[in-house]
């Protein structure tokens, strides 16, 4: 198969379930190499969790004949880059960390192997919004769900009491009680829209039905200026823009700061939100609840994410059946998910993980909440499907570059977001995808 048929198919497996199955051209899950219990193997695995090989450890003690080892890489679009490099030199490692928005680039590259074969009966342990992001096709799959990171809604507890707030359950009461708390106390805002948290828009995009890129025939379709995203991108616009909320990114001393003291009452996050707020507003430990996000139709249910990744096996590797054993216990085996848990800090994608083990227990930042986990296990199973494609870091980034100018200058949303599509169609077109206009 001529190299740029073979991409352009590998590409047309991130879309959403229901497309057609593809034949991987590259090796599969069950193809050549050593099997599982046929002997001494060796894998090598690229990772970035912290304590991942605490986790990996227990596997070895376990399984003689199959050793894993833990190389600690980076994290992001510098792993992307690295492993496609690696790939393309036939050097890759057997096992990979992934994101889920980066594996259609992987995949597009012919990095990732097709393991479906090898992992039967999996696909009922995760929530389908979440093993949809790893399983192209409907038949391919080509990493198995490690943690994810549903949105959810916190708040302080003890100032909503105090202003007499409710906790919105649909986003036009959100928006209601940021007005309402502005004319109560003006120099103090629900939240803050933050231009430098790509991740978080994609995430209020999918929960409101957006499908960034999908795929007919031989053709992308991008639509990051959709309806939905276009609702979302409004919504926050138009809150900015009065005033409602404050504009200034996340993650700063500024925005700790007003997280600290109470200027701000609100975050829009994901659940591992409690780690970030216990360095970024310490003093406020044990005043904050969580809460579903709010729905754009009173009594929906439904969450977007933010963060998560898998574990993918590569086309190199030599021994696709013991590297696809191993990602199932990594990310089933009630011992690995423990040690996940607790070892690597991660929230497991796996449903039996979420409210067990180290997730047995509220987080200590949220010791006012004792059901956190549980609450969290039931919003995690509501994660909408999202639908990634080749290039979501060069999405990402000209978000960053239009939505930080729009934040500021508190107008231009609209524009911003038709600013991103177009970047993101003219980088697919030149990389040679065919996309439809």
């Amino acid at each position: 198969m001529p190299h740029t048929m073979r991409r352009s198919l590998a590409a047309a497996t991130a879309v959403l379930l229901g497309a057609t199955a593809l034949t991987a051209c590259g090796s599969s899950g069950s193809g050549d190499g050593a099997a599982a219990g046929s002997g001494p193997v060796s894998l090598t695995y690229w990772a970035w969790a912290p304590g991942m090989d605490k986790v990996v450890a227990l596997w070895n003690a376990e399984h003689p004949d199959i050793k894993v080892t833990v190389q600690k890489q980076a994290s992001g679009d510098d792993l992307v880059t690295k492993i496609i490099t690696a790939a393309k030199a036939h050097k890759a490692p057997d096992l990979v960390q992934a994101e889920y928005q980066a594996l259609p680039t992987l995949v597009s590259n012919d990095a990732l192997a097709d393991i479906a074969p090898d992992v039967a009966g999996v696909k009922d342990k995760f929530a389908p919004g979440i093993w949809q992001q790893t399983t192209f096709g409907g038949e391919a799959v080509y990493a198995l769900p490690q943690d994810s990171g549903p949105l959810m809604f916190f708040y302080r507890q003890d100032l909503f009491k105090k202003y007499g707030l409710s906790v919105p359950t649909t986003w036009e009461e959100f928006a209601a009680t940021a007005r309402d708390l502005k004319k109560k106390a003006p120099k103090q805002s629900l939240t803050t829209f933050s231009a430098n948290d790509s991740g978080l828009f994609a995430g209020l995009a999918q929960q409101a039905g957006a499908a960034w890129w999908t795929f007919e025939g031989d053709t992308w379709k991008v639509g990051i200026d959709d309806a939905a995203t276009r609702k979302v991108s409004d919504f926050w616009g138009g809150l900015v823009a009065e005033g409602a909320i404050d504009n200034q990114p996340m993650y700063t001393p500024s925005w700790n700061k007003a997280m600290n003291t109470g200027e701000q009452l609100a975050w829009v996050s994901a659940v591992w939100a409690p780690g970030t707020l216990t360095t970024a507003a310490p003093d406020t430990k044990g005043k904050w609840a969580m809460a579903p996000l709010p729905q754009w139709t009173e009594g929906g249910s439904s969450t977007g994410s933010w963060g998560g990744s898998s574990t993918a096996v590569t086309t190199d590797s030599k021994h696709k059946k013991a590297a696809a054993q191993f990602a199932t216990w990594l990310n089933t085996d009630p011992v690995a998910l423990a040690a996940l848990a607790k070892e690597s800090g991660i929230y497991p994608a796996a449903t039996a993980a979420q409210t067990s083990g180290a997730l047995a227990k509220a987080p200590d930042y949220f010791a006012n909440q004792p059901d956190f986990y549980t609450r969290a296990a039931e919003i995690a199973k509501t994660t909408a499907p999202a639908a990634w494609g080749p290039n979501v870091n060069v999405a990402y980034t000209a978000f960053k570059d239009e939505f930080g100018k729009a934040a500021k200058a508190k107008s231009g949303f609209d524009t911003a977001l038709t600013a991103v599509q177009s970047a993101t169609v003219t980088d697919l077109r030149k990389q040679g995808f065919e996309v439809a206009k």
